[in-house]
């Protein structure tokens, strides 16, 4: 039974249905393996084995009723920014140490209706808001490839959860790359939907007008079967899209003849290292082998994306967690004097000092005199970022580039520097402000042997044509079956 661990959705869906394994056998499995690995890796901050053998028994009985659907038993974990109710939902922080949500997040919600089985909560950088897993208030996550080097943020306990083979599947959140960055850095296919295809009800809000739930996962085709279930019109979201349902996996089978694949000049430039563009430039010859083109596009504005994201998000961020003040739920310093003596020492010592950073820095772009300044023009920014991807898009089909513009780096290596930081995230922020849909796949192996990612931008609601992409270049590779050792 331990070949399950490295198989496909689908496949453990066949395996589910012809009864040569029971969902709570599937869920027993990857139990056992969280135990034995994830206290070296710090992936899992939430475990509870009778609830998840209570869902794997109660998918049992769905799939003896001929009740089940395709991902029916097939366990999942959940990043810990989704509300998930009777479990301690943290989102990485003291701040929310003993928080136990009341209510499932409209992902979790549609994953639970769909049959899947959750096998816990997954470490995070706080609040969602890192490049590299090391702010979280419950210690950093271990790379499954190399344990001295960081996983990739805000998602990494999901990434190195399923790059280390202890779920088949994870959600993930991406305000900045937070879905992408994490799955190159660990070997993995992630997923950005357009902004608005999946809800955010119930996952605990940084920045309203960028955060995205999607899935990650082995493979494209897992990926597409997870959107099929995650996406949908969601009343309690004022930010979900009212569009007709889709397959997202209808077109994966589709040769690439004719596929116009346009690389952006700044893209290719000064920034990325040697490894990674050499990675990248092979995928690129194995999609022309595939038939695809590839036309040169420009993205005039891509350059100011870092600095548009880092005032927009922390403005929004500001906002956000405001709501965090010791009253209703939530950290309370154990001594305080009067009411705004409790509020301080509350936040102090909940937040951690990225947190603390981001909200100073949107306290003070928000504040009378500097809104005009520095929000509205970044705003602007933003508008132009979109505009130049619509043009771009009038010559491409869909955009590839490197995810990150290095391998994943060792813990403390940028931590002291913020700035170094947010540019681990230079590639993908532009997405987020465009509103675009994106994914990373793996595509080769750089310095060290760390694995490097190929990012797929799609235009607005090209979720399918980027999925196709991807699993004819994953039918044609083996990148993505590439497990770490030591984690047999």
């Amino acid at each position: 039974m331990s070949d399950l661990i490295n198989a496909s959705l689908r496949e453990l869906s066949t395996a589910l249905a012809a009864k040569k394994v029971s969902a709570a056998e599937l869920a027993a499995l990857f139990l056992d393996r969280i135990d034995r690995l994830n206290p070296g890796l710090n992936a899992f901050i939430a475990l509870d084995r009778d609830k998840t053998l209570a869902q794997a028994k109660a998918a049992d009985a769905a799939l003896a009723a001929g009740s089940g659907g395709p991902l029916t038993g097939i366990p999942l974990a959940h990043k810990d920014i989704f509300c998930t109710k009777g479990w301690r939902t943290s989102c990485g922080s003291r701040m929310l140490e003993n928080f136990i949500a009341p209510y499932d997040a409209c992902v979790v919600e549609k994953l639970n209706a769909a049959g899947m089985v959750t096998l816990g909560k997954l470490n995070m950088d706080e609040f969602a808001m890192g490049s590299s897993n090391e702010t979280s208030y419950f210690g950093p996550v271990k790379n499954p490839w190399d344990p001295t080097r960081v996983p990739g943020g805000s998602s990494g306990g999901s990434a190195a959860t399923i790059a280390a083979r202890l779920a088949p599947a994870a959600t993930g959140t991406d305000t900045g790359g937070s879905i992408r960055q994490p799955a190159a850095l660990c070997g993995l296919t992630g997923l950005k939907p357009t902004y608005g295809v999946v809800s955010r009800y119930g996952m605990i809000a940084f920045a309203s007008s960028l955060d995205q739930a999607g899935p990650m996962a082995k493979s494209a085709e897992d990926c597409a079967l997870l959107l099929n279930t995650m996406a949908g019109f969601d009343t309690r979201d004022s930010t979900s899209l009212e569009r007709a349902a889709e397959d997202y996996a209808r077109d994966l089978e589709k040769p690439l003849q004719g596929l116009r694949i346009g690389l952006p000049t700044e893209f290719f430039g000064d920034g990325m290292d040697a490894d990674v563009r050499a990675a990248v430039e092979t995928a690129l010859a194995e999609y022309r082998k595939l038939g695809a083109t590839t036309v040169e596009v420009t993205l005039p504005n891509s350059g100011l994306s870092v600095p548009a994201y880092y005032v927009i998000a922390p403005a929004e961020a500001s906002s956000n967690l405001s709501r965090f003040d010791g009253v209703r739920y939530g950290y309370r310093a154990p001594d305080y004097g009067d009411l705004n003596d409790m509020y301080s020492k509350s936040r102090a010592q909940g937040f951690g000092a990225e947190v603390k950073r981001r909200i100073l820095i949107g306290t003070y772009v928000l504040s009378h005199g500097y809104y005009d300044a520095y929000y509205l023009k970044a705003q602007k920014i933003r508008r132009l970022i979109a505009a130049d991807f619509q043009k771009a898009f009038e010559s491409c089909d869909v955009i590839m580039g490197p995810t990150s513009p290095s391998v994943a780096f060792a813990f403390g290596t940028k931590s002291a520097d913020p700035v170094q930081m947010y540019l681990s995230d230079i590639y993908t922020i532009s997405t987020n402000l465009a509103g675009l849909p994106g994914m990373s796949l793996p595509c080769g192996f750089g310095a060290n042997h760390m694995p490097v990612g190929l990012q797929i931008i799609g235009s607005w609601f090209g979720e399918a044509k980027m999925l196709q992409a991807a699993h004819q270049y994953q039918k044609a590779t083996d990148w993505h079956t590439q497990m770490p050792g030591g984690m047999q």
